[in-house]
């Protein structure tokens, strides 16, 4: 005899054998105990609990024997209460920081000290980003078998929440790919872990560090050369079909300055057409409808003092362009759903944003909030302002100390200056110096004096560079 049972939780199992697909969803109706259910439910089937198994037809009977393998036709399975609960599919497991450190732990890679910078760099450098998407409503169906009465509730569950979490982006995945293919040694977590041991027993001195590093570079740099030579560069490619207008093929790959959607192949006799992705898509995942979308941008929405709005897509999201200024979208907005008074508002918002908080030396002096911080910008400089400046309500003062320590800086980085050619010679980061014309900028080593560095010598330098690119 059975008594009640809570069989929750195990609706795909379930699911399976009553008409659901391996995915979760619903497939197609079935009876469940004699009384059909509505298209969409999920289905189940077992016999009338009240009558006795010898008591069956034929047709029942052998639908109780197949249903019911563990049983003797002389027992009758008694089901009080019985719910059955329909689940769909789950994407992968996503880590947040504390569980990747934990995970990390585990595997004994890195160390407590090596843990946060680790994460760091991979945000950094936009391997992984945190996810922001709080989730959305889903309905399921949950069927209830109560004293012999058969009921379903629909009930709403939220999913697909990523707040926190890290999400690899499509460098990401496209790094991790390439190093999985070309460095599976380097990447095995059990040699990993044993390098650590290694680092731990050089600390307790008990291992040559020389004699461990010869080990590791020796073989790791033959691995290295060899990727150079022949590792095919990896882009991500992935054709998604072809654009029903023209029937030329639509793809997606990682370009120079991120994902984008391409029509058209280079071979053609028109020019491929490029468009970037919106931060929410992701090269793995898009589909045809969705880049063929994109190629609608730039977007005309309509006409603002005299001139022209549109919306488009860059490689830092969506934005508005009025004039000569670009409006960044919020986050998750849609630029396709973009209308003319909401641009005309985030405008507006623009221009009290950049409105001069202050005049210094007769130039207007502005504030924003940039890739690396809070900053002012005056007469063509951009002044980063630090932690220790409350940026949200800086006074006159604070202003013109800025202002005035960047132009010290600025005086004390620049060697050389060639006014009439627009050349100049400036210190850079560990004791080098660079030569700059413009957006143009070569690199002299510690080895050569900037003081005898002449215009012709300079110009020689930026011709070398401009050369080899």
């Amino acid at each position: 005899m059975t008594s009640e049972k809570d069989i929750t939780g195990q609706g795909r199992k379930m699911g399976r054998n009553a008409g659901m697909k391996a995915d979760g969803t619903l497939d197609s109706v079935h009876s469940i105990l004699g009384t059909d259910m509505k298209e969409g439910t999920i289905k189940a089937r077992t016999v009338n609990p009240d009558v006795p198994v010898d008591k069956l037809g034929d047709t029942e009977r052998a639908k109780y024997n197949k249903t019911n393998k563990n049983y003797t036709e002389k027992k009758t399975i008694i089901k009080e209460k019985v719910y059955v609960t329909e689940s769909f599919s789950k994407p992968p497991f996503r880590y947040s920081e504390a569980s990747l450190v934990k995970k990390l732990e585990e595997l004994g890679i890195g160390r407590p000290s090596t843990y946060a910078p680790t994460i760091s760099t991979i945000q950094n450098r936009k391997y992984v980003e945190k996810g922001t998407f709080e989730g959305q409503n889903r309905s399921y169906t949950q069927l209830k078998l109560v004293n012999d009465e058969i009921s379903y509730d629909s009930l709403r569950e939220n999913v697909g929440t990523n707040k926190g979490k890290l999400i690899p982006t499509d460098v990401g995945i496209i790094v991790n790919d390439f190093l999985v293919a070309n460095f599976k040694n380097i990447l095995d977590y059990s040699f990993t872990a044993k390098v650590e041991q290694s680092f731990d027993q050089i600390a307790e001195g008990s291992e040559n560090w020389i004699g461990m590093i010869k080990v590791f570079y020796d073989s790791f740099h033959k691995t290295v050369d060899f990727v150079k030579e022949n590792a095919i560069r990896e882009s991500g490619e992935r054709v998604l079909g072809n654009d029903p207008k023209t029937g030329r093929v639509v793809k997606v790959r990682l370009g120079r300055f991120g994902p984008i959607a391409q029509i058209g192949e280079p071979d053609d006799e028109e020019k491929p057409i490029f468009v970037s992705l919106s931060p929410g898509h992701q090269l793995e995942s898009l589909k045809l409808e969705e880049a063929l979308e994109l190629f609608k941008l730039p977007k005309s929405i309509g006409i603002y003092k005299d001139k022209e709005v549109t919306v488009n897509n860059g490689r830092f999201g969506p934005y508005v362009k009025f004039q000569d200024m670009f409006v960044s979208l919020p986050k998750g907005e849609d630029p396709m759903s973009v209308e003319l008074d909401r641009a005309i508002a985030l405008i507006q918002e623009k221009l009290t944003a950049d409105a001069p908080i202050y005049t210094f030396d007769q130039l207007p002096v502005t504030k924003g909030k940039g890739r690396f911080g809070p900053f002012l910008k005056w007469n063509g400089l951009f002044i980063n302002v630090n932690k220790k400046y409350d940026f949200e309500n800086l006074s006159n003062d604070d202003i013109e100390t800025l202002i005035n320590d960047k132009i010290q800086k600025e005086k004390e980085k620049l060697i050389t200056y060639w006014s009439e050619e627009d050349i100049r010679i400036e210190k850079a980061r560990w004791g080098r110096y660079n030569i700059i014309k413009g957006s143009k900028k070569v690199e002299i080593g510690k080895d050569v004096d900037p003081t005898k560095i002449t215009l012709e010598l300079a110009k020689q330098y930026l011709n070398t560079k401009m050369a080899k690119k």
